[in-house]
């Protein structure tokens, strides 16, 4: 069995197919522009494997909706960074020692875990942030421990590109950005992605699996 869940054009959360407006934004259905629906399987009766803590007669539902990927922004410049200010406490006590007279040392480690304080404050960022490519939408969650989740339908998304300044080269990640056609418009970017065409590239053939 299978039945149709619908995702809103303008915020991308996915509504039962009876809905007349989107549970999250209130968008009105039945528009002029159709809405994304997708079909999920309903698995019922002799096809649901035995379960002695199972009701005779339960309904087991499940989406058919799969996750191809999930990423988190890189740390390769938070490693950078951690690198960078341990070197610049040790330099800066070292020259405080030889050139101030008096000067405590522990002075100098406090400094050392101020300059830290910098790539904690990234690195805590980066963990803060998960990108997910589903069958038919882009999942953007936010947030350490009460997260939030932003859905792009893929039928909305109009261009996916690559870009990457001269350091994220250096280091081998990059920006992905997405074209999003939602009411919303703009563009979304997936930040700090390591290998983002190996990504971007996926995203691209999903797009065109839904399109067939």
């Amino acid at each position: 069995m299978f039945r149709t869940i619908m995702y809103c054009n303008k915020c991308g959360t996915e509504n039962p197919d009876v809905a007349y407006f989107c549970k999250k934004c209130g968008d009105a259905f039945g528009g002029d522009e159709e809405e994304t629906r997708v079909a999920e399987r309903v698995k019922t009766g002799s096809d649901t494997p035995s379960n002695p803590n199972r009701n005779a007669g339960e309904d087991v539902r499940w989406s058919e909706a799969t996750r191809i990927f999930a990423i988190n922004p890189t740390v390769k410049f938070v490693a950078l960074g951690y690198v960078l200010a341990v070197i610049a406490a040790f330099a800066l006590v070292v020259l405080l020692t030889a050139f101030v007279p008096g000067f405590v040392p522990l002075i100098g480690v406090v400094i050392g875990l101020l300059l830290l304080l910098v790539p904690v404050y990234y690195h805590v960022q980066a963990k803060m942030v998960r990108y997910s490519l589903m069958d038919t939408t882009i999942e953007i969650d936010l947030g350490l421990v009460s997260r939030t989740t932003q859905h792009i339908p893929l039928r909305r998304v109009q261009d996916v590109t690559v870009t990457a300044s001269i350091w994220q080269r250096m280091l081998g990640y990059g920006d992905i950005t997405i074209d999003n056609a939602s009411e919303d418009g703009g563009k979304v970017v997936l930040d700090n992605i390591d290998m983002p065409k190996k990504y971007a590239d996926m995203i691209l053939r999903q797009m065109r699996a839904l399109d067939r």
